[in-house]
């Protein structure tokens, strides 16, 4: 059976960068759903679709080919082909992204996709990946941190791609796409049934890393004696 491990949690609580991390020292394919919302987005407007038409945008999403190419630190994520890594990366994707994500028929497409990605075993991150793309996934874990932690860290992105935000402007979109991501009737974020949870406020990438790994070594090790 491929192995997989589901990352969960909300904005700037480090899945991306853990993700691409253990799937490196695991040799595994690095998903990051994330992305895939990102491309539906970026879809929806080289098509010109009503961002508020669910049923337009679900069928949207169903036909798009999404994918990843590249190792997992130099993951490149593709749309029909194409290499869109770059083009879903600004503000008007991101907010298109937050939107669709919660369709319910959005979701499901990419779910799809997902599940049929992590068939070669895969790290993967998200919101509903341990609770609902992968509920039996051999480790899940949830992060998390303090919110001004976590709009720190996220707002140190932002100024990259744009150095007129301010930290007041993160924090609060961040704030929206919690309380949306934890509201939303269609797969809330939430912790799965059996994860592990990591509140990484005050410790360093490594530390968290370091931790996830005796984690999976502590579970491997308890598995094989069973």
């Amino acid at each position: 059976m491929p192995l997989i491990v589901a990352i969960d949690g909300p904005s700037g609580s480090g899945k991306s960068t853990l993700g691409r991390m253990l799937a490196r020292a695991l040799n595994l394919l690095y998903i990051d759903t994330g992305s895939m919302y990102r491309a539906v987005a970026l879809g929806v407007i080289h098509a010109d679709v009503n961002p508020a038409d669910e049923d337009s945008v679900t069928s949207l999403a169903e036909r798009l080919d999404i994918d990843f190419a590249g190792d997992p630190d130099s993951l490149r994520v593709l749309l029909d082909g194409k290499d869109v890594t770059e083009q879903i990366r600004t503000e008007r994707v991101t907010e298109i992204s937050s939107k669709v994500s919660t369709i319910p028929g959005v979701r499901r497409a990419m779910v799809a996709r997902q599940r049929q990605m992590g068939q070669r075993g895969a790290v993967l991150n998200g919101r509903d990946i341990g609770t609902v793309v992968f509920p039996d996934a051999d480790y899940k874990f949830f992060l998390t941190a303090l919110a001004k932690e976590r709009a720190e860290r996220r707002y140190r992105e932002d100024l990259i791609k744009n150095p007129a935000t301010s930290f007041a402007d993160t924090f609060t979109e961040m704030s929206e796409r919690d309380l949306r991501d934890s509201t939303r009737a269609d797969s809330p974020l939430r912790v799965a049934d059996g994860g592990i949870v990591i509140d990484s406020s005050g410790m360093s990438i490594a530390e968290v890393f370091q931790f996830m790994m005796a984690q999976i070594k502590d579970q491997k090790s308890a598995n094989e004696k069973e």
